[in-house]
């Protein structure tokens, strides 16, 4: 494991494909006037289960469980493309310890420009910063063919189980 998360972890955030050419992409923190884009950028990523999605992000803006610095955007050519949010969560073993984990959720890329490397740069920038803020794991609900490339592996490798109905993929 590199950096205490059982993923590699890279930097890749000039050069990302967008058509045939390369458009420059920034990934920052994501400020209080991004609000509004974000949920029209999330809405619009998970069209047409949309009606979830911005209400979780903005919710979850809202709890005790946000990280202010593991909300990120990607900026190209002066817009918001992309948006990774990762929050605390607790992990609660059968004898009842916790241990404190994140979680990632949601992970959005405008349709026009998915699969061009946005949302992989968001992600390996929000696991760096995950690292250096102290975090040494992550869960997520989310496609099996997409994120075991980021080292996750199904929760019950390790004996996790959600209390929600989830595929274990």
């Amino acid at each position: 494991m590199r950096g205490g998360f059982p993923w590699g972890i890279g930097r890749r955030l000039a050069g990302v494909r967008a058509n045939k050419s390369c458009m420059e992409l920034t990934i920052r923190e994501e400020r209080p006037d991004d609000c509004r884009t974000v949920g029209e950028l999330v809405e619009a990523a998970f069209r047409p289960l949309a009606f979830s999605e911005p209400l979780l992000v903005a919710r979850l803006r809202r709890s005790e469980a946000f990280v202010p610095g593991l909300s990120l955007v990607a900026e190209a050519e002066g817009r918001l493309v992309g948006h990774v949010l990762l929050t605390r969560l607790e992990v609660v073993a059968e004898d009842r310890s916790a241990a404190t984990v994140l979680g990632v959720a949601p992970l959005s890329v405008l349709p026009g420009l998915q699969n061009r490397g946005i949302g992989s740069a968001l992600l390996r920038e929000a696991h760096r910063r995950a690292v250096r803020a102290g975090f040494g794991a992550a869960l997520l609900v989310g496609h099996a063919d997409y994120y075991p490339r980021f080292g996750y592996v199904p929760a019950s490798r390790f004996g996790i189980r959600f209390p929600f109905d989830a595929p274990d993929a």
